[in-house]
């Protein structure tokens, strides 16, 4: 099966990027954008100079509870960069977030409880709002994971977005906010 198609059967419309932008970007970006395949998996990530951004990471369920992903997140925390990604919140009809998030806590990734995140979905037109976990090697906070979900959004996720999708994503300062973390629920405690 090709890559596209098992990410497109496991990741919601409103997540996903159309083949033709991820496409452009492993070509335009290959210094960037990196796909990682495998007969059991898929992953496609940013590799900036100072962060690692996945964007999709996908392991069949066949062979879920193998390694794979464990020693996907060990390659990348091999570069000793702080590595970002989003993570839909919890949704108890679909056992699956749950069984991510736990994955992502087990891998030590922490809850960017500072930073809100909503997307409009060019695909169903309905807001998409996510939760941004990280790893820092160096004890990086959260304003390091923001202003590298700030380049990731402006570089990748918009790239050529009227070419694609014939409209424009939202501007980042809409997108992307800082917010007081304080107040924020940590998603992890969810899990409990």
């Amino acid at each position: 099966m090709h890559w596209y198609d098992k990410l497109s059967k496991y990741f919601p419309i409103e997540e996903m990027k159309s083949q033709e932008h991820m496409e452009a970007l492993l070509k335009d970006f290959p210094e960037l954008y990196h796909k990682d395949e495998g007969k059991y998996h898929v992953l496609m990530y940013v590799e900036a100079e100072d962060f690692i951004f996945i964007d999709y990471l996908f392991v069949s369920s066949e062979s879920r509870g193998q390694g794979i992903g464990h020693k996907l997140i060990e390659k990348l925390k091999e570069k000793n960069k702080p590595i970002i990604l989003e993570v839909e919140p919890v949704n108890y009809k679909d056992s699956d977030t749950k069984k991510r998030l736990k994955f992502y806590q087990r891998e030590e990734f922490k809850h960017a409880k500072s930073i809100g995140y909503r997307r409009l979905s060019l695909a169903t037109k309905e807001i998409n709002p996510m939760e941004i976990l990280f790893w820092a090697p160096n004890n990086e906070g959260e304003d390091v994971v923001y202003q590298a979900l700030v380049k990731t959004y402006n570089k990748i996720h918009t790239y050529k977005d009227v070419d694609f999708y014939g409209e424009s994503y939202d501007p980042v300062e809409e997108v992307v906010q800082l917010q007081n973390g304080d107040k924020q629920k940590n998603i992890f405690d969810e899990l409990e």
